[in-house]
């Protein structure tokens, strides 16, 4: 996650802790307009980045953090870690892969994924989180268009529609399952803390993973079929929502984090234009300028404090 100023980006570390929930850790990472990043927090999990400084003065393009380390893109393609060693903040045994080249870097709970400008994927930190990707490595040498984590798992999007997954099995690591139905036409993957889905070209969504945080849409399957138009799926720490091309939006996963929108369903049949989640809820904004929102009262799923103020005039809604 970040927030951008006008002359830094701060980025703060989500991860997974060992139930596969979303936790915030405890250290920043603030990249400046010229391309250097200063860092505080827990020294451990990379709020003291002493050991790389003299690589991180110019030039850092992307900051990413996962569950206990930062990886620093550079405009020359190269990545720089710093943090807890077996989460990734050592990536010295990919060390000569990452000297140029490099993309984008994704994380998860305890590892990192690095696409390369020719579609190739790298990966190093905690193993069974997404570190090794061994299994698939020969279908991660080119071709790859987008990587997406979940807590502890992987997801790759090729420019061929096809999907690749790997890390941890319950957390969206094993897709054979739905596997036949990922060889083609994906066009967006997205996660949560322990499931994905992939929206296809035909409208229809498929997912996979922890069944309670979503990975199971057998109850709201037959309104995700092809043809159904679904244009945009958004995950929060446990649930997933989908907004179709009439407006409407169709929800699932934990029902007490978002994944049950009944109570406010007759206000989500049309005209919803953007909907986010956070860790526990989730906020649709409408077309008239309102908001509606659902799951974790606590963590933003009541808004009746401020409803009257949220009723007509907004344009987005940021978490």
């Amino acid at each position: 996650m970040c927030q951008r100023f006008d002359h830094l980006t701060v980025v703060w570390m989500t991860g997974a802790g060992q139930k596969k929930q979303f936790a915030i850790h405890d250290a920043f990472a603030a990249v400046k307009s010229d391309g250097s990043v200063i860092t505080w927090g827990d020294a451990d999990e990379g709020g003291d980045s002493s050991r790389v400084e003299h690589r991180l003065q110019e030039g850092v393009v992307q900051v990413v953090g996962n569950g206990g380390a930062f990886a620093a893109v550079k405009s020359d393609g190269s990545v720089t870690t710093w943090g807890y060693a077996d989460r990734g903040g050592d990536g010295s045994i990919v060390e000569h892969r990452l000297q140029e080249g490099v993309v984008q870097v994704v994380g998860t709970g305890g590892a990192f994924a690095a696409v390369r400008s020719g579609g190739s994927v790298i990966t190093w930190g905690d193993a069974a989180g997404g570190g090794d990707n061994s299994r698939v490595e020969h279908r991660l040498q080119e071709g790859v268009v987008q990587v997406v984590g979940t807590g502890e798992a992987f997801a790759a999007v090729k420019s061929d529609g096809s999907v690749v997954t790997w890390g941890d099995a319950d957390g969206g690591g094993d897709s054979s399952s739905v596997e036949h139905r990922l060889q083609e036409g994906v066009v967006q993957v997205v996660g949560n803390g322990g499931a994905f889905a992939a929206v296809k070209s035909d409208g229809s969504v498929v997912t996979w993973g922890d069944a309670d945080r979503g990975g199971d849409s057998s109850r709201v399957e037959h309104r995700l079929q092809e043809g159904d138009g679904v244009v945009q799926v958004v995950g929060n720490g446990a649930a997933f929502a989908a907004v179709k091309s009439d407006g409407s939006v169709i929800t699932w996963g934990k029902f007490n984090k978002g994944g049950d929108s009944s109570r406010v369903e007759h206000r989500l049949q049309e005209g919803v234009v953007q909907v986010v989640g956070n860790r526990r809820a989730f906020a649709a904004v409408k077309s008239d300028g309102s908001v509606v929102t659902w799951g974790d009262a606590a963590g933003g799923g009541d808004s009746s404090r401020v409803e009257h103020r949220l009723q007509q005039g907004v344009i987005t809604v940021i978490s």
